[in-house]
């Protein structure tokens, strides 16, 4: 139904991560390998989330107001504390652990997550090669839209979707989603599920799965994306359930019918619906699974048992 991709690594230009290699996510829009009965084409907007230090915002930058299309930090975590001026998070020698920060000229410290988006087609839009390139950052998540039928096409349905440090991305459909969505909710005693972006499956089931973030799974984003996808295939056992999360240090992802590629090495991480290169170090994801990924580490586990395979 979608293509998305997460990066992880070196400071690298946001729109080099849409457009780069012979079978980038922007060729992805029109030419699709594996969309496995989801559609055709993925002709109905896309978008990018990217992070940066929070000190990077304007100093004038009012709190709690989006930067860039982005959500502010979450003043909850701990690593929002004010910093002093010996901690990594404060300008000065320790600054220079980021790189992120150390090409900026901006301290180091907690990341801000900020987005765009758009309901055109990608390869409409003229910011992906004259804007997006001019940005960089270490950490990316992008995603390109193939609607489902009846759903509505607009900017609002684009993922990233993003609260707080989060970033996320739905590849698939629910079926019955209204009914199946509003019982999961129900479960986890989510809020009003009219806080949706869209009146979609995919931002009424970010609602619930933001919702596990903010609270008892705040330190365990891998239980609370088991969790939601147990629960919407116990009510929707044809669910296509592809997500993919970022914190803007650490991407997640599950499979459930649609594909999933990695390419890991020390340097940096790439999670991607399809390889955009012939690297012959992708390495595919098998169904039911789910994948935290961070440069030099890769580690899969069942979506259905808590057996895991760890990679180095």
């Amino acid at each position: 139904m979608c293509r998305h991709l997460a990066y992880l690594g070196p400071p690298t230009a946001v729109g080099d991560l849409v457009t780069r290699g012979p079978h980038s996510l922007r060729t992805q829009s029109w030419a699709p390998r594996e969309m496995r009965g989801g559609g055709t084409i993925n002709a109905d907007g896309f978008g990018v989330a990217w992070w940066l230090p929070a000190a990077a915002a304007p100093a004038d930058h009012a709190a709690g107001v989006p930067w860039h299309g982005g959500t502010p930090p979450d003043p909850r975590d701990t690593a929002a504390t004010t910093a002093s001026a010996d901690s990594p998070t404060a300008a000065g020698p320790a600054a220079a652990a980021d790189p992120v920060a150390a090409e900026s000229g901006f301290p180091a410290g907690r990341l801000s997550v900020s987005r765009y988006r758009n309901a055109a087609p990608i390869w409409t839009d003229p910011a992906v090669d004259e804007v997006l390139p001019q940005l960089r950052s270490t950490a990316v998540l992008a995603a390109i839209r193939s609607a489902t039928a009846g759903l509505p096409v607009e900017r609002a349905a684009c993922a990233p979707f993003t609260h707080g440090r989060w970033a996320f991305s739905h590849n698939g459909a629910i079926p019955d989603w209204r009914n199946t969505l509003t019982a999961v909710a129900a479960q986890f005693g989510s809020p009003s599920l009219l806080d949706a972006e869209s009146l979609t499956d995919s931002a009424v089931l970010w609602v619930i799965l933001h919702d596990l973030l903010d609270g008892a799974h705040r330190a365990n984003p891998e239980s609370a994306l088991r969790e939601v996808v147990r629960a919407v295939l116990a009510r929707s056992p044809k669910a296509r359930l592809n997500l993919l999360l970022g914190d803007g240090e650490t991407v997640w992802a599950t499979t459930r019918h649609h594909s999933l590629s990695v390419l890991v090495t020390d340097e940096f991480a790439v999670v991607a619906s399809e390889p955009y290169d012939d690297d012959p170090r992708w390495r595919p994801i098998a169904d039911r699974q789910l994948v935290t990924v961070r440069p030099g580490s890769l580690t899969v586990e069942s979506l259905e048992t808590d057996d895991e395979r760890a990679f180095s």
